[in-house]
């Protein structure tokens, strides 16, 4: 009976790990979100299919964000022929008046949208801590997410073996 018990036991937890195993490589799903950029356009995750999709949550007063921001400006342009879009999301605390200043002065040539109702932010998990980044492929997996400044070499990796 001892035996039968420990056999159990060590069942459930092989069911157990294989579980986990499987779930931890599953690859998360972009968020069904449509972006309202500050100039008024809608973009969806959907109208996005096919397409590399960065997505960088980011504040006109957090330091970082705005160190990476032309780094940002030299990928977008240099990948956005190949298949490659990038979408920059202001926090909730930043005045959006400010963010409208901020992208129409650096002439920032990707999407940019304000999310003063914490929409997008909410459903990416609840991003509270900028620069915060994810990553997504064609067909909407997650190929990375990170919080603090990119490493631009390992992005610019990424993109080139996605975008072949």
């Amino acid at each position: 009976m001892l035996m039968l018990k420990k056999l159990a036991y060590l069942f459930a937890i092989l069911v157990l790990l294989a579980f986990s195993a499987l779930h931890l490589t599953k690859s998360r799903q972009a968020p069904n979100v449509t972006f309202i950029t500050i100039e008024g356009k809608e973009i969806s995750m959907t109208d996005l299919k096919g397409k590399v999709v960065l997505v960088n949550f980011w504040s006109t007063d957090c330091s970082s964000c705005v160190k990476e921001m032309p780094e940002l400006v030299n990928t977008y342009n240099a990948y956005k022929a190949r298949g490659f879009e990038l979408i920059a999301v202001a926090m909730p605390n930043d005045p959006p008046a400010q963010v409208l200043n901020y992208a129409m002065q650096k002439a920032l040539p990707f999407p940019v949208m304000h999310d003063g109702f914490s929409q997008i932010t909410n459903k990416f998990g609840g991003v509270n801590l900028t620069p915060t980044t994810y990553i997504f492929d064609g067909q909407g997996r997650q190929l990375q997410y990170s919080v603090g400044e990119l490493d631009f070499a390992k992005l610019n990796q990424l993109l080139e073996k996605e975008l072949g």
